[in-house]
């Protein structure tokens, strides 16, 4: 077992587990243990206080650290942080449920990703973090018919993130986007909660066609790292997709697929393989045929 796994503690979960019952986080819980463990880092990394003065501690609020920590990576000549941070800050204050659905987020990377020791650890280095909390700033200017500006805050998280998801696209909160680097995902595309993907997946169309042309994921899914699924397919409730796949068909609710193109190649043996993280293909479904 390694350092980082050892240090999640049994009381580490129950912990995290208290700040999200079902499908709602105590943000102010949430908001409390971030501000404990940025005060953590500064005493033990004192070179690192600046950056978490600037960013957690000389806040008040989740909104105000978010608008803060966004502005940083994503501000540039054009738009300087001095724009950007009102600007991120406001969104938030306005919409608390993206808050509330990137906090989701936030604990879903913490409770899958056996390297995340720290709840703050997403907060402070996980671009998939940064990437999807950009995308929902974005889908929400999308459905206000701000899509210049949505189209602007796509543009620089792909540069800033190696990340591109179309504001358009319908994500839902409670995803592990892990590593997240050439993460694509196109306009009509939608991914519903508490879903785990790995780098370098795309949900892509298939050529010219208009209209719903992109994946449908539903909750519980695992997608492997360098999977494609193209075209309006459906990947049902609690599958799997093995790396390196591309899915053209529909895959059934708790089936694992695998191979270029894909097929059926097991059941999956977690009811929540977004939850598990098992990356194994599970059992081989019995053959009907006699």
């Amino acid at each position: 077992m390694s350092e980082s796994q050892q240090s999640k503690s049994p009381a580490a979960s129950k912990n995290t587990q208290l700040l999200c019952i079902g499908h709602t986080v105590d943000l102010k819980n949430v908001w409390q243990s971030l501000r404990d463990e940025a005060r953590r880092v500064v005493t033990e990394e004192p070179v690192l206080e600046p950056w978490m003065d600037d960013v957690i501690l000389s806040r008040e609020t989740l909104a105000a650290t978010l608008g803060a920590t966004l502005a940083r990576s994503l501000a540039r000549e054009n738009l300087p942080r001095s724009v950007m941070e009102p600007f991120f800050t406001g969104i938030f204050e306005e919409h608390p449920h993206i808050v509330h659905s990137a906090m989701r987020d936030l604990l879903a990377m913490y409770e899958r990703d056996a390297a995340c020791f720290s709840l703050l650890e997403p907060l402070l280095y996980f671009k998939g973090f940064w990437a999807l909390t950009n995308y929902r700033v974005a889908h929400q200017l999308w459905q206000d018919n701000r899509r210049w500006l949505a189209l602007y805050l796509q543009s620089v998280s792909s540069e800033s993130f190696a990340v591109d998801i179309h504001p358009a696209a319908r994500i839902g909160c409670g995803i592990l986007l892990d590593h997240a680097t050439s993460f694509v995902v196109g306009e009509t595309a939608i991914i519903e909660n508490d879903v785990s993907i790995l780098h370098e997946v795309t949900l892509g169309g298939t050529g010219k066609d208009t209209g719903d042309r992109h994946p449908i994921i539903r909750s519980g899914v695992l997608l492997g790292a360098g999977a494609k699924i193209l075209g309006r397919v459906e990947v049902g409730c609690g599958a799997k997709v093995g790396a390196g796949s591309v899915v053209l068909d529909d895959v059934p609710p708790h089936r694992t697929v695998a191979g270029v193109p894909a097929v059926m190649v097991g059941e999956t043996s977690e009811q929540n393989p977004a939850s598990e993280m098992n990356q194994t293909l599970g059992c081989m479904v019995p053959d009907p045929t006699p």
